[in-house]
């Protein structure tokens, strides 16, 4: 059961607050969603703690601490929790600003980058022009761009093609579901040669590779709640462990424990 939350006027009239840069420091409680919105600003969504799920018309990303989601503006979002996560988001007028990402993306947050998005969320609603406050945001802004993608990929793309729909259905209800890719060729009527080059197509990846990735982000959010290592590893269909271990390490860049940690 999702738990939603009221987005006050007092909040929405702080995220619009006529200034080129505001944030807004929201705890979200666990199971928490916010339906479908977008926003006139380009966002910058960092998980000091916890974990979040972004879902967008591309796909999914999942961001865990001391990574960010970054969203461009009139993107259509959903975010939703597993664990209770201390948001702290930016927003960005990108006005005269072309060189900002123009797609959804998980962006590595820096020492330098955390320190600033912490500072700015201790600063008035209306602070100061031309002075310390402007300056602190407009270093944001540029530690913004100038910010790698996550290690490892967060992103589950999204096929558009309607035959793919049952497959991705099944998959991202169970993503330990062990069908292979003849065994759904059986199943839609499709080759199975047929479902990779659409998967491949839509996604980038083919079907295993999108598989994995699932996985993968599943791995993740269960992890975020709090399970062993070893249950994740059983509950996501790995007899064993140290594969599992092998896998995470070689697609984030650290093991479960210290990414967590």
């Amino acid at each position: 059961m999702r738990v939603p939350i009221n987005f006050t006027n007092a909040m929405m009239s702080w995220i619009d607050a006529p200034r080129p840069v505001t944030v807004l420091a929201v705890n979200l409680p666990p199971s928490f969603e916010r339906s479908p919105h977008l926003h006139n600003r380009c966002q910058l969504i960092h998980a000091s703690k916890g974990i979040l799920n972004v879902t967008a018309p591309a796909g999914t990303w999942v961001v865990p601490p001391y990574r960010a989601v970054w969203i461009p503006l009139h993107v259509p979002h959903v975010v939703h929790t597993s664990t209770a996560v201390e948001a702290r988001t930016v927003y960005i007028d990108p006005v005269g600003l072309p060189w900002l990402p123009q797609d959804c993306r998980v962006l590595n947050v820096r020492p330098l980058l955390r320190e600033l998005i912490l500072e700015a969320m201790k600063m008035p609603q209306l602070y100061p022009l031309g002075g310390r406050e402007e300056l602190l945001m407009n270093l944001l802004v540029r530690e913004v761009a100038e910010a790698s993608c996550g290690l490892g990929s967060l992103h589950l793309p999204e096929p558009k093609d309607r035959r793919l729909d049952p497959i991705v259905k099944a998959v991202l209800a169970d993503p330990s579901d062990s069908r292979t890719r003849d065994d759904w060729a059986k199943i839609i009527g499709a080759s199975g040669r047929t479902i990779d080059r659409v998967f491949t197509t839509e996604t980038g990846m083919s079907f295993g590779g999108w598989k994995h990735q699932a996985v993968l982000l599943e791995s993740m959010r269960k992890l975020a709640e709090g399970q062993s290592v070893t249950n994740v590893a059983i509950d996501l269909g790995y007899e064993n462990l140290s594969a599992f271990i092998a896998m995470f390490k070689r697609a984030i860049g650290v093991t479960p424990n210290k990414l967590f940690k």
